[in-house]
């Protein structure tokens, strides 16, 4: 089997190398106030009859059975309160400054204590759909909360008859252990208002504290299964992957993935039909894994965790949605209920759509990537640039520009309008950020190709989503055709109408001049932040200072 759980001997289990961390995490499942929950028809239930749950009677699932569900199954709604964004503040992880093994000890022990007056579930799930890349994932969630396992439950495979057999066939990781993650939304501690996400991505366990968005819950789980991934050979993805076959008779095949963070654009690019020009098969839109030696990839999740903001009432697309997080519901005059999205309740409404929503959809691809795309929101990049050189194509994913976004939750005094760097669109790692570097640097040597797509404005001229899909029809047509930007060697442009480069607009030359130049303090701050986790091979700076210099001259 794929990661290990259970142990036949001592020798076995030390050679996970255990600490109190994952003892104190992993212990709290066996306690006699924990209920293990194996049918996917009783969580339903379990959530449908959970307090503040509506169920949406006009929102049949489809093809309940063939998911695990009770037959008349509909889409479950839950909403929060206050919060209903990812909190980055709240995160720690071990192997970081200021975070102590004895200290976050302490602080777990004590909240496992606390939870043993209240009953609690646990799950277990498969993350990686495919033999290659199988891990379990285990997870424990106190009673009031069953939304939150249930989504959980149904955004990963559920540990089911035929997966309980793939899983026990899957390429064996001897190192890893099971993921264990412990969750407790009503924990509260004066000194973590923001909650507590606490990480020990080598021993693969986490604690959840006083947090009870869903998203907190599929990332957190997320995290540790690409710290695995990451420490067995693979590039861990936040992005979405596709497979174009042409119809012109050359049965051509074109495999790209697209890497932004919520809201940039990657589900639209990932799921485009392209008004079937082509035979499409899509891997996932948010996470995968891609064997960087071999150049298959890997879906990570059966379902797809997705806005509601564009998905209004009466949408076709509704009709795969499983659960709702964060929206509103009203009543038809038949007295059925319905969902109200499109963020009118607020910012972030969300959904899990099951695997049906894709028709083409598939959990491995076997073709070698093609092309790499950078979504970024930098104001000072036309809607499309195509960077040749393998570091220079790598350090711009590692410090990919955007602009946040409703699915955050920020600290105090954070400007949510600030142009942020998110490295390769990942706000999830937990390994040094130089694995990542490269790993796509290795990918780029190889011959797959970089491209960043600008889907925010080019300056203040917005990119219409119909401008950033024709760019990649010609691209994956090989129609194409690229320029040097200003010369610049490594940075190439198309020409496109209302979105030309004018370098002779010192305006606009000094923006883009101080936007590389953020990307190299930002290189160059990785050396020293953090005790200097994240630095970077001497490379990455260097392919950097090159556009400058060359611009200077």
């Amino acid at each position: 089997m794929a990661t290990q759980g259970y142990f036949t001997d001592l020798e076995s289990f030390k050679k996970l190398n255990p600490n109190q961390l994952r003892t104190t995490i992993e212990s709290a499942f066996y306690g006699n106030n924990v209920q293990p929950v194996k049918d996917l028809r009783e969580v339903y239930n379990l959530a449908k009859n959970s307090p503040g749950t509506i169920e949406l009677t006009s929102m049949p699932v489809f093809r309940p059975l063939d998911q695990g569900l009770p037959k008349g199954a509909n889409v479950l709604l839950f909403n929060d309160g206050t919060v209903f964004g990812r909190c980055a503040a709240a995160r720690r992880i071990v192997g970081y400054p200021d975070v102590s093994i004895p200290d976050y000890a302490t602080i777990l022990r004590e909240a496992v204590y606390k939870a043993r007056y209240r009953k609690f579930y646990s799950a277990e799930a498969v993350i990686g759909l495919d033999e290659d890349f199988m891990v379990k994932a285990n997870i424990m969630m106190p009673e009031g909360f069953e939304n939150n396992l249930y989504s959980w439950m149904v955004n990963f495979q559920h540990m089911n008859r035929e997966y309980h057999a793939r899983y026990l066939k899957s390429r064996e990781l001897k190192n890893d252990g099971d993921i264990f993650v412990f969750a407790d939304p009503d924990w509260s501690d004066p000194n973590f208002p923001l909650g507590l996400a606490f990480f020990a991505p080598e021993q693969n366990c986490a604690a959840i504290l006083g947090m009870r968005y869903f998203g907190e819950f599929k990332k957190g789980t997320l995290t540790l299964a690409w710290g695995i991934a990451a420490r067995n050979g693979y590039a861990s993805c936040h992005g979405g992957l596709k497979r174009y076959t042409l119809k012109d008779g050359s049965n051509k095949k074109y495999v790209l993935a697209a890497f932004g963070l919520s809201g940039s654009g990657k589900s639209t690019i990932t799921h485009a039909k392209h008004g079937g020009k082509y035979d499409v098969l899509v891997l996932h839109d948010d996470a995968l894994v891609i064997n960087v030696k071999e150049k298959y990839a890997i879906a990570l999740e059966p379902a797809y965790f997705d806005k509601m903001q564009d998905y209004p009432i009466g949408c076709e697309d509704n009709k795969y949605l499983l659960t709702l997080q964060n929206c509103g519901a009203t009543c038809y005059a038949d007295g059925t209920t319905t969902v109200v999205s499109e963020d009118i309740r607020n910012g972030n409404g969300r959904a899990v759509k099951s695997r049906y929503w894709s028709p083409n959809r598939v959990d491995r691809i076997d073709e070698p990537l093609n092309a790499i795309c950078w979504l970024m929101k930098d104001p000072t990049l036309p809607p499309v640039v195509k960077l040749t050189g393998p570091s220079l194509a790598s350090v711009m994913g590692a410090t990919l520009a955007t602009r946040r976004t409703s699915a955050e939750r920020l600290a105090p005094g954070v400007d949510p309008d600030a142009l942020v760097i998110e490295s390769y669109a990942n706000p999830f790692r937990t390994y040094p950020l130089a694995v990542d570097y490269e790993r796509f640097r290795a990918l780029f040597e190889d011959g797959v190709e970089c491209y960043i797509l600008n889907t925010g404005s080019f300056m203040d001229k917005k990119v219409p989503k119909e401008t950033t899909l024709s760019i990649l029809e010609s691209i994956v047509e090989g129609k194409a055709d690229f320029k040097p930007i200003g010369g610049i060697p490594g940075i190439e442009a198309m020409d496109l109408p209302g979105f030309e480069v004018n370098f002779s607009d010192k305006a606009y030359k000094d923006q883009f001049v101080n936007r590389i130049n953020d990307r190299l303090k930002f290189v160059e701050s990785r050396k020293t932040e953090r005790s200097g986790i994240d630095a970077l091979p001497a490379d990455a700076s260097e392919a950097l200072q090159k556009v400058l210099d060359f611009i200077k001259k």
